[in-house]
């Protein structure tokens, strides 16, 4: 046995609810934004996840999973609720764990952030910034946001798939009300942190009682929202904090914000793991397992933040993007590593059309990209997004 599969990396995890994972390597959520435009699975969709499923990896996320078609980040966003179509979940579902995996629908909700050609976005308080202007939730509204979540939570269940991770991270709606940026609510929802994470607390015992004990769900944090007047990393600790009182079983940490004109962490510039540092801090905090993503590039960045216990799993994004064998090749002690594409000035979003276009290869396997096609992959990424915006309007009337 070579000195990979013998790594703590590839040991198993149990989280508290009592499921097992088989190795410490996850895909974590990213918008695959391969929705139809009417917001259903796709056969590219059970494609995709059952490539990386076949991988060697434990876990995979499917991306910003709707629960109503009002408020999506993109028009190639799942919608699941009680007018989805069963089966094509359920096979979404079974492709997704082929080879003793497990994947995981992410709960999202855009707020703010939503699409603002295909939704009227709302936050937990209304703004008219450069480039972001939205109304706010009323009280109501809030109260009812909880059992929404818990819905989409009991089909996901329903249909096979392995667990929830409920979205408060990169400036969606939770992530939002956790902001003090986004939050300026006077109310028992807004103000000191102890206010700004009621929702998520809310949210997440609302999704347990929905599910039952034996199911998991994980949280998306982040560590700091990256903006001047964002979440600050002594506020996230306090949240983890209070989710260590919770029977949340898996919380991911990540950062940044999908903040127009603000820098995203994955396309940072740097070598290394980006928040494997306050992880190590949130471990003070709780007991509950963590996950770190963003930066793993190598092998070793994935064995050292395991073995230093700074992560309990591993979220890999565009490294399985790049190769979606990578945890096999990693057990089996290949030390390839994959060879991240560098861009000549990209403009604004352009790395991440391309890696959703390399997405789209995948899925439709087919051959690789290569930096120079990031114009190409630009125009059809933004015209494939702009064809399903039209059927998303015609399907849903927002």
């Amino acid at each position: 046995m070579n000195a990979s599969s013998k790594s703590g990396l590839f040991q198993p995890l149990r989280l508290p609810c009592g499921v097992i994972f088989k190795n410490r390597i996850a895909k974590s959520a990213m918008s695959d934004s391969l929705g139809d435009g009417h917001g259903s699975v796709t056969d590219d969709q059970i494609r995709l996840y059952r490539r990386w499923a076949q991988g060697g990896l434990a876990l995979s996320v499917v991306g910003e999973v709707q629960a109503t078609p009002h408020f999506p980040e993109k028009p190639g966003n799942l919608v699941l609720n009680d007018h989805s179509a069963p089966q094509a979940f359920k096979s979404l579902a079974r492709a997704g764990s082929t080879n003793n995996a497990h994947l995981w629908l992410q709960l999202g909700h855009a707020g703010a952030m939503s699409d603002s050609l295909i939704s009227r976005p709302k936050g937990p308080s209304e703004l008219h910034l450069d480039g972001l202007v939205c109304g706010a939730f009323s009280l109501e509204e809030i109260r009812r946001l909880p059992e929404e979540f818990a819905r989409t939570a009991v089909l996901a269940k329903q249909f096979g798939f392995g667990g929830v991770e409920i979205h408060a991270a990169h400036g969606f709606l939770l992530s939002q009300f956790l902001s003090p940026l986004f939050n300026k609510r006077m109310d028992a929802y807004g103000g000191g942190v102890k206010n700004r994470m009621r929702l998520l607390l809310e949210v997440v015992d609302c999704v347990r009682q929905a599910v039952g004990p034996n199911f998991p769900i994980g949280i998306k944090l982040n560590s700091t929202d990256q903006l001047k007047g964002g979440l600050r990393q002594d506020e996230a600790l306090a949240i983890v904090a209070a989710l260590d009182d919770t029977s949340t079983d898996l919380i991911d940490i990540s950062g940044g914000t999908y903040f127009p004109g603000a820098p995203s962490s994955s396309d940072r510039a740097g070598s290394g793991p980006y928040f494997a540092e306050f992880a190590k801090r949130a471990k003070t905090k709780t007991d509950i397992p963590l996950m770190v993503t963003g930066g793993f590039k190598t092998a070793q960045q994935a064995m050292t933040a395991i073995e230093d216990g700074q992560a309990d799993l591993v979220g890999l994004a565009r490294a399985l993007i790049l190769d979606p064998e990578l945890p096999k090749k990693w057990q089996t002690g290949n030390s390839d590593n994959p060879e991240f594409p560098l861009f000549d000035n990209p403009p604004e979003g352009g790395v991440t059309a391309w890696y959703t276009m390399q997405i789209t290869r995948i899925a439709q396997q087919g051959g690789d990209l290569s930096p120079e096609d990031l114009p190409d992959a630009i125009e059809a990424y933004e015209a494939r997004d702009q064809k399903r915006r039209e059927t998303w309007n015609r399907a849903f009337g927002t």
